[in-house]
């Protein structure tokens, strides 16, 4: 592919205001920050919730937030939500926002481990959103950390659990799980379909060069201060949202592509499949 997909997740669950102050928090951050980067150039828009203390939250009401407040002012975004067993392993907390029919929600395919924290992702909880899913028209965002992973996730294909289109999300350099290696990424690519969609993530140190890796092959990246806070590999220098995106256009542009503007990606069939959308 010429035109890269970029996936911009800029709060997640774990950057603190303590950790960086560039982190956005409340709904009304998320929303300017997230409008500030549609302006740059973004196509999805993986967006997490907080409480007012800044503690991640799966309630619905600050997701609806959020939500109406990207869609006011970036009407053809394609805004995906979050549901993340990393804090809440509860069905019911996990599939609340789904609710609320955002174009795609997060489904992580196994659980695994960070560093100092499990994600549980038990098969008949990730059966269950995958259901939800369907039922309210949200297209899986399928979220692997490893080969396993993508195993199950091309098993739920199999058994029509997931229908297209699909849109896979490769996150490498957590500790257990897929390096930031060229043979990990090659061997976990060989994996895929390739009429399916996917986009690279690279955790701290690695997000630069796994969006440089991506884009120069033609695949879809996914950026922003979830996964990395710092500027440099050295961490001098704190990193805002809009930095990390204007320099995944300068690769974009130095590798000779375009990006992926988010009203195509939606026509592809990954806006809500139950809302009428009309841009």
């Amino acid at each position: 592919m010429s035109k890269i997909i970029i996936n911009f997740c800029p709060t997640g669950m774990i950057p603190t205001k303590e950790m960086t102050p560039h982190v956005p928090v409340s709904p009304s951050e998320i929303i300017e920050q997230t409008h500030e980067a549609y302006e740059i150039g973004i196509t999805i828009a993986h967006l997490h919730a907080r409480e007012k203390d800044g503690v991640p939250t799966y309630k619905a009401s600050i997701y609806q937030e959020i939500f109406e407040g990207v869609r006011k002012h970036c009407p053809d975004l394609v805004i995906c939500g979050s549901s993340s067993g990393r804090n809440f392993p509860e069905f019911e907390k996990r599939s609340e926002l789904l609710e609320l029919q955002p174009d795609m929600c997060s489904l992580t395919l196994s659980s695994l481990n960070f560093l100092k924290q499990a994600s549980v992702n038990a098969p008949d909880i990730i059966i269950g959103l995958a259901n939800k899913m369907k039922e309210n028209g949200v297209i899986p965002e399928l979220e692997c950390f490893d080969l396993g992973m993508i195993n199950f996730g091309k098993y739920l294909i199999q058994k029509g659990i997931v229908e297209g289109p699909y849109y896979w999300n490769l996150l490498f350099g957590n500790i257990a799980g897929f390096q930031a290696q060229l043979n990990h990424v090659a061997t976990a690519l060989q994996e895929i379909p390739s009429n399916h969609y996917v986009s690279l993530a690279g955790l701290g140190k690695y997000q630069l060069s796994i969006n440089s890796m991506a884009i120069s092959q033609g695949l879809g990246v996914r950026v922003g201060l979830e996964d990395n806070i710092w500027w440099d590999r050295a961490k001098d220098q704190k990193a805002t949202n809009a930095q990390l995106v204007k320099r995944v256009h300068e690769l974009i542009k130095l590798n000779q592509k375009t990006f992926m503007e988010p009203k195509e990606f939606g026509r592809l069939g990954f806006y809500n499949t139950l809302k009428q959308v009309e841009l």
